[in-house]
Protein backbone atom coordinates (compact mmCIF):
# COMPACT_ATOMS: atom_id res chain seq x y z
CA UNK A 1 0.00 0.00 0.00
CA UNK A 2 1.51 3.28 -1.01
CA UNK A 3 2.16 5.65 1.81
CA UNK A 4 -0.31 8.24 2.90
CA UNK A 5 0.96 9.26 6.23
CA UNK A 6 0.66 12.76 5.57
CA UNK A 7 -2.96 12.29 4.42
CA UNK A 8 -4.30 10.64 7.38
CA UNK A 9 -2.27 13.43 9.36
CA UNK A 10 -3.61 16.27 7.91
CA UNK A 11 -6.94 14.16 7.90
CA UNK A 12 -7.10 13.91 11.53
CA UNK A 13 -6.16 17.70 12.00
CA UNK A 14 -9.43 18.15 9.97
CA UNK A 15 -11.76 16.35 11.82
CA UNK A 16 -10.84 17.95 14.96
CA UNK A 17 -12.31 20.91 16.68
CA UNK A 18 -11.43 23.95 14.32
CA UNK A 19 -9.73 26.25 16.83
CA UNK A 20 -7.11 28.35 15.96
CA UNK A 21 -4.36 26.35 15.67
CA UNK A 22 -6.31 24.98 13.25
CA UNK A 23 -6.70 27.84 11.20
CA UNK A 24 -3.06 28.84 12.05
CA UNK A 25 -2.59 25.07 10.46
CA UNK A 26 -4.50 25.58 7.28
CA UNK A 27 -2.38 26.51 4.56
CA UNK A 28 0.34 23.69 5.34
CA UNK A 29 -2.65 21.24 5.19
CA UNK A 30 -3.52 22.61 2.01
CA UNK A 31 -0.07 22.19 0.59
CA UNK A 32 1.13 18.72 2.26
CA UNK A 33 -2.55 16.78 1.45
CA UNK A 34 -4.04 18.03 -2.40
CA UNK A 35 -6.51 15.46 -1.88
CA UNK A 36 -8.04 17.84 1.16
CA UNK A 37 -8.47 20.95 -0.78
CA UNK A 38 -12.10 20.99 -1.02
CA UNK A 39 -11.87 21.19 2.41
CA UNK A 40 -9.35 22.90 3.05
CA UNK A 41 -10.33 25.90 0.59
CA UNK A 42 -13.86 25.39 2.34
CA UNK A 43 -12.26 26.33 5.71
CA UNK A 44 -9.85 28.85 5.06
CA UNK A 45 -12.90 31.09 3.53
CA UNK A 46 -15.50 30.22 6.22
CA UNK A 47 -15.49 32.57 9.34
CA UNK A 48 -14.03 30.94 12.07
CA UNK A 49 -17.32 31.10 14.40
CA UNK A 50 -19.34 29.56 11.68
CA UNK A 51 -16.57 26.73 11.04
CA UNK A 52 -16.83 25.93 14.80
CA UNK A 53 -20.44 26.23 15.04
CA UNK A 54 -21.08 23.41 11.83
CA UNK A 55 -18.01 21.37 13.56
CA UNK A 56 -20.89 21.34 16.88
CA UNK A 57 -23.55 20.69 14.18
CA UNK A 58 -22.14 18.05 12.20
CA UNK A 59 -20.15 16.01 14.81
CA UNK A 60 -21.73 16.60 18.51
CA UNK A 61 -25.70 16.65 18.20
CA UNK A 62 -25.78 13.40 18.06
CA UNK A 63 -24.67 9.92 16.74
CA UNK A 64 -25.73 9.99 12.96
CA UNK A 65 -22.42 11.07 12.26
CA UNK A 66 -19.99 9.86 15.26
CA UNK A 67 -16.30 10.24 14.90
CA UNK A 68 -16.18 7.02 17.79
CA UNK A 69 -15.25 4.17 15.17
CA UNK A 70 -16.53 1.32 18.19
CA UNK A 71 -19.96 3.31 18.11
CA UNK A 72 -20.35 2.04 14.68
CA UNK A 73 -20.57 -1.54 15.19
CA UNK A 74 -21.08 -1.40 18.50
CA UNK A 75 -23.23 1.28 19.77
CA UNK A 76 -23.86 1.91 23.44
CA UNK A 77 -23.48 -1.46 24.94
CA UNK A 78 -21.07 -3.55 26.89
CA UNK A 79 -19.75 -4.90 23.74
CA UNK A 80 -17.97 -1.67 23.25
CA UNK A 81 -15.72 -1.51 26.28
CA UNK A 82 -13.99 -4.55 24.94
CA UNK A 83 -13.62 -2.76 21.85
CA UNK A 84 -12.14 0.22 23.20
CA UNK A 85 -9.83 -2.38 24.96
CA UNK A 86 -8.81 -3.20 21.43
CA UNK A 87 -8.04 0.07 20.68
CA UNK A 88 -5.62 0.86 23.17
CA UNK A 89 -3.68 -2.75 22.79
CA UNK A 90 -3.19 -1.97 19.34
CA UNK A 91 -2.03 1.22 20.25
CA UNK A 92 0.57 -0.63 23.01
CA UNK A 93 1.56 -3.11 20.60
CA UNK A 94 3.07 -0.20 19.16
CA UNK A 95 4.78 1.84 21.31
CA UNK A 96 1.81 4.41 22.00
CA UNK A 97 -0.04 5.15 24.44
CA UNK A 98 -3.70 6.68 24.23
CA UNK A 99 -3.62 9.75 26.42
CA UNK A 100 -6.01 12.61 25.31
CA UNK A 101 -9.23 13.27 26.46
CA UNK A 102 -10.70 11.35 23.94
CA UNK A 103 -11.66 7.29 23.60
CA UNK A 104 -9.59 5.84 21.58
CA UNK A 105 -11.69 4.96 19.01
CA UNK A 106 -12.06 8.79 17.97
CA UNK A 107 -11.41 8.81 14.15
CA UNK A 108 -9.07 11.79 14.34
CA UNK A 109 -6.70 9.56 16.93
CA UNK A 110 -6.86 6.25 14.50
CA UNK A 111 -5.90 9.02 11.54
CA UNK A 112 -2.80 9.63 13.39
CA UNK A 113 -2.08 6.61 15.03
CA UNK A 114 -2.16 4.86 11.73
CA UNK A 115 0.01 7.88 10.27
CA UNK A 116 2.81 7.76 13.20
CA UNK A 117 3.36 3.62 12.40
CA UNK A 118 1.88 3.27 8.77
CA UNK A 119 -0.64 0.52 10.24
CA UNK A 120 -3.46 0.84 8.47
CA UNK A 121 -5.24 -2.67 10.34
CA UNK A 122 -7.80 0.14 12.78
CA UNK A 123 -8.95 1.43 9.69
CA UNK A 124 -9.60 -1.36 7.69
CA UNK A 125 -11.44 -3.54 10.59
CA UNK A 126 -13.60 -0.16 10.73
CA UNK A 127 -14.02 -0.03 6.92
CA UNK A 128 -17.59 -0.28 6.65
CA UNK A 129 -18.28 2.30 9.70
CA UNK A 130 -15.94 4.86 7.88
CA UNK A 131 -17.99 4.25 4.23
CA UNK A 132 -20.95 4.74 6.82
CA UNK A 133 -19.94 8.15 7.99
CA UNK A 134 -19.16 8.99 4.45
CA UNK A 135 -22.54 8.10 3.24
CA UNK A 136 -23.77 10.14 5.87
CA UNK A 137 -21.64 12.56 6.02
CA UNK A 138 -22.47 13.30 1.53
CA UNK A 139 -26.28 13.22 2.83
CA UNK A 140 -25.71 16.01 5.27
CA UNK A 141 -24.20 18.09 2.64
CA UNK A 142 -21.19 18.96 5.10
CA UNK A 143 -17.63 19.53 3.70
CA UNK A 144 -15.89 17.24 5.98
CA UNK A 145 -17.22 14.61 3.47
CA UNK A 146 -14.81 15.38 1.25
CA UNK A 147 -12.53 14.50 4.33
CA UNK A 148 -13.76 10.79 4.28
CA UNK A 149 -13.80 10.58 0.99
CA UNK A 150 -10.29 11.57 0.98
CA UNK A 151 -9.45 8.91 3.52
CA UNK A 152 -11.37 6.29 1.79
CA UNK A 153 -10.11 6.42 -1.51
CA UNK A 154 -7.05 5.30 0.28
CA UNK A 155 -8.13 2.01 1.33
CA UNK A 156 -8.84 -1.07 -0.59
CA UNK A 157 -12.29 -1.81 -0.79
CA UNK A 158 -14.49 -3.30 1.31
CA UNK A 159 -15.32 -7.75 0.67
CA UNK A 160 -18.61 -7.72 0.51
CA UNK A 161 -19.80 -10.81 3.78
CA UNK A 162 -16.93 -10.33 4.98
CA UNK A 163 -16.45 -10.09 9.02
CA UNK A 164 -13.99 -8.14 11.25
Amino acid sequence: MPSFEVLYQAAALCLTYPDDDFRARLPLLREAAPQLREFTDHAKVTPPQELAAHYVQVFDFENRHSLYLSWWRDGDTRRRGMSLVRFKDVYRAHGLECTGEELPDFLPAVLEFTARTGNTDLLLEHRDALEELRSRLTDFGTPYASVLDAVCATLPTAQTGAGP
